[in-house]
């Protein structure tokens, strides 16, 4: 391989033999023979295949950062959930305001290949893992890789990796496969040195009590709802903390590409943060932690609607009582599932619709929030609020607070956490005018103040948030 070093997403095409690595990979090639792209899919959408020795298709493949414009970091979000799987790049264009060409040219700027390359190198990705690391059929496979056919897995395969789908799992080491009683067994590669115990810990105080547990042997279990019916997802570290291993338990896996990918946004997975913990490690407020805890990452959400009600019903009261609040909505509201007793699992959490119609008197909610959530459902319900689209910060943050009872500190914590900006924060959050005061040496600060403070932090200021939250006056 060349000696040029490699960026975190970059890779190294290798133009005589065909193939991508990343860094560190032992093969030799001439310099001259290799040039580096800004990442594996547009590696891919050059004609290159993964390298087998080094296999870069295993490690994980962010393609957003803070240098991506905010409507291609939504598009590709979009992507990850699905939404090219049954639909064309016109469709999802229209959706994010934009014409195919207009959205094809930003992609092809930023990420390095079109809407559908991306499209089908996720779904390509996700099947080759199954390949490896399961039995399935071959159709179950499709199915699970969000293909409508198992001949479009194969033309689809075949054009990322050269190989057929036969021919990939027939490569497959020992080591690959995952042999375990209950349940689809499927490892999920992360950035190296992801902090997993303390996002599990994120997780675990605000876990949402039967629709959400964390085992005390550090498993994160959640109903899932796959075709209709519920199931059981399982997220946990692997014995060497290199990867993550999820567990499906689940009637049918059509389409589990979905679920894992909500499983990666949950956890903040997919966004390349280097960049902002370059800036703020060389912050006098912010550099300590960062640099003590560099595998830090921003949560996000498995499901955008329950995860809003849940900040909803944080407003003004502490983490523990939002996290028991929300359980007592999913009890009273959500669908109730049986045999799950023995995850401590028992509902799935309600819809829009359902919870437009709630009435949360009894259930110790304020009146007043009652009346914010309900608006919210409803909004959410009748299409008025679309919890997908939200490019521009500012006016994402006006629509929010347009909805009565929701001010600057949901409108923030909604804006990071559920639409994935990275410059939102939330300076009214207690913890954080705690923890920037300490640091700042003051008994107090202001939120007018620690929003004049933060000034420093953008355009990651929502980095700066979770590393605020983080700091030893939190902890």
């Amino acid at each position: 391989m060349s000696t040029t070093k490699l960026g975190p997403r970059e890779v190294n095409a290798v133009a005589t033999t065909g193939i991508y690595c990343r860094e560190g990979c032992g093969g030799r090639s001439l310099s001259e023979n290799c040039s580096t792209l800004s990442s594996a899919v547009a590696a891919e959408a050059a004609g290159y295949r993964p390298c087998l020795s080094c296999r870069p298709d295993r490690r994980a493949n962010e393609l957003l950062d803070q240098a991506t414009p905010a409507v291609v970091r939504q598009a590709v979000m979009l992507i990850s959930e699905g939404a090219l799987d049954n639909s064309n790049e016109a469709k999802l264009g229209r959706t994010i305001g934009m014409s195919p060409r207009q959205l094809r040219r930003l992609f092809r700027e930023h990420v390095g290949a079109s809407p559908a390359i991306v499209a089908r190198s996720r779904r390509a990705h996700f099947a080759r893992r199954l390949l490896d690391e399961s039995d399935l059929p071959m159709g179950q496979v499709a199915d699970a890789s969000g293909f409508n056919s198992a001949r479009l897995m194969n033309r689809a395969v075949g054009e990322v990796f050269h190989f057929t789908p036969r021919e990939l799992r027939s490569k497959r080491r020992v080591s690959d496969r995952l042999i375990a009683d209950g349940g689809l067994h499927l490892r999920l590669p992360h950035f190296p040195g992801f902090d997993f115990d303390r996002a599990l810990g994120y997780l675990t105080d605000r876990a949402i009590p039967g629709v959400e547990s964390v085992t005390e042997e550090g498993v994160y279990r959640r109903v899932t709802d796959s075709c209709g019916y519920p199931g059981v997802f399982e997220v946990s570290a692997t014995a060497d903390k290199t990867q993550l291993e999820v567990v499906a338990h689940l009637p049918t896996f059509h389409n589990l590409v979905d679920d894992v990918a909500r499983c990666r946004r949950m956890l903040g997975l997919d966004t390349d943060l280097a960049g902002g913990k370059a800036l703020l490690t060389e912050d006098s407020i912010l550099g300590a932690v960062v640099s003590e805890l560099p595998g830090i990452t921003i949560p996000g959400a498995w499901d955008r609607f329950e995860t809003a009600v849940r900040i909803i019903l944080g407003q003004q009261v502490t983490v523990a009582a939002a996290s028991t609040i929300s359980g007592r909505v999913a009890e009273r509201f959500g669908t109730p599932v049986a045999g799950l007793e023995p995850f401590a699992l028992g509902h799935m959490f309600p819809s829009p619709d359902q919870l437009a119609q709630a009435d949360l008197s009894d259930l110790g909610v304020p009146v007043s929030r009652g009346t914010t959530l309900t608006a919210f459902a409803a909004a959410v319900a009748d299409g008025s609020l679309d919890l997908y689209l939200g490019n521009d910060l500012s006016d994402l943050l006006e629509r929010l607070q347009a909805l009565p009872g929701i001010g600057p500190w949901t409108a923030h914590m909604v804006a990071m956490r559920v639409y994935g900006h990275l410059d939102a924060f939330p300076a009214g959050d207690l913890g954080l005018r705690k923890a920037a005061a300490r640091a700042l040496g003051q008994p107090d600060i202001s939120a007018q103040e620690l929003e004049a403070v933060a000034e420093r932090w953008r355009p990651w200021r929502s980095l700066a948030a979770v590393y605020l939250w983080q700091s030893p006056s939190q902890r």
